[in-house]
């Protein structure tokens, strides 16, 4: 159970990663090519199979969902340089976060 918790630690930081960087880099499209830049490596460092499409994926779907979400005026963000709506950076986040799943539901067994 332990190496499974560490797998899925070691899987998460380039998430954690992401996340950390929000507040201490304020331009959108820096920040969307570093996000680009740790996923890259990510999948170098690992790549299973097929989760390059489950990121694309995930970045489109999530977008798009996001998109119609934030028109509601239920969310809102202050960056707004996608669509006036939400940070540019986002979809890669949500993009990497469906592989992360994905990982973590194989780690897991479920």
């Amino acid at each position: 159970m332990f190496k499974k918790i560490l797998q899925f630690l070691l899987n998460i930081i380039p998430v954690l990663l992401m996340i950390g960087l929000i507040p201490f880099v304020s331009d959108d499209y820096i920040l969307t090519g570093i996000y680009v830049g740790i996923v890259i490596i990510s999948f170098w460092i690992r790549k299973g199979r097929k989760e390059v499409n489950l990121f694309f994926m995930g970045m489109i779907l999530m977008t798009i969902l996001e998109y119609f979400f934030v028109r509601t005026g239920v969310e809102s963000f202050i960056r707004n340089s996608l669509f006036g709506l939400m940070p540019m950076w986002l979809p890669v986040l949500w993009g990497y976060g469906f592989v992360v799943i994905k990982r973590f539901i194989r780690i897991f067994n479920f």
